[in-house]
Parts: structure tokens; sequence; C-alpha cells
């Protein structure tokens, strides 16, 4: 596998910095810019109950890590909190367990341990080794819903940083 190959996602074959920040679009609690979010990946990942009032736009995603709120919508002033969604959100404070790939359900701690005690290198190394993004299915499985590679090198990279 090449460099070029392996800095691919799993999902269309994108570059993983395709998780774009959306301007003049703020949390409703916490005023932090969201992440823009297809409805079809609120839809899934919200609790069953809340489904019907999810609608039909696209939601953001509250990137601030202190914040309760994970999705919200700035027209239809509706959101959703963390005990609302069916995943803890990774990056959120409290996140347990901390998935780096949830469709493998593939937590950043075993990435980190591949990485120190498994002698993974890179991200070829790490899917080897933790079986991650072997079942990509990113838009319904992370709250992004978009590939999880960024997330996967981020805990390569602070596993590199331990050792």
């Amino acid at each position: 596998m090449t460099n070029e190959i392996s800095n691919k996602c799993c999902c269309r074959n994108t570059i993983a910095s395709t998780c774009k920040i959306e301007e003049n679009n703020l949390c409703p609690i916490c005023k932090t810019t969201g992440a823009k979010v297809k409805n079809i990946t609120v839809k899934h990942l919200v609790l069953e109950t809340l489904t019907e009032l999810v609608g039909d736009t696209d939601y953001y995603l509250c990137m601030d890590e202190e914040c309760d709120i994970v999705y919200y919508n700035t027209e239809s002033n509706i959101k959703f909190n963390k005990q609302q969604v069916k995943v803890p959100i990774w990056f959120k404070k409290d996140a347990n367990p901390k998935y780096a790939c949830y469709c493998s359900k593939v937590t950043e701690e075993q990435v980190m341990n591949a990485v120190v005690k498994d002698g993974a290198k890179n991200m070829k190394d790490v899917l080897k080794l933790t079986g991650a993004m072997k079942n990509p299915q990113c838009q319904k499985n992370n709250p992004l819903g978009k590939c999880c590679h960024q997330i996967i090198q981020d805990a390569i990279d602070k596993g590199l940083s331990m050792k």
C-alpha cells in the first residue's frame, strides 16, 4: 500500500481533510461554531424515540468538548444533548468509550496501544492490528457522518508521542 492510498478515507476514497467547519452556525448553548452533519447521520444516532423530531434538514455537531449539546439545527431551533444520542462523542470530555472508529468499534486506547505496545508505526499497521475501517458505514455510525481516518491518525500521533 502506498502512502497516497493509506492517506485516503474508507468512504468513497476521499481525502481525510473533508471535515469542514461551517461559519456563522453557533451552538445555541456555548456559542462554538459547529461542523455540518447530514440529516441521515443525526437520524441514525439520536435515540429511536427522538428520530421523528429530527425532521428533514441537516444539523451541526457542537465541537466544544465541555458543552452538553451534540447536534443542533439553527433554523428549527432543535437540539440534542449527549444523553439523547446512542454513542459517546469521542472528543467530549466524558466520552466512554472514546471511539476512533465507530463502524468497527475501535477505541482511541486500542489505536494507541497498537502503536505503543504492538509497534505500529503508521495507519496501515494500525488498521491491520485493530481492524479499524473494515466495516465502513461512516455516514450512519460516525457522529460527523464522515470517515474516521483523521480521528485514527490523531490517536496514532498521540501514541507516537508517548513512545
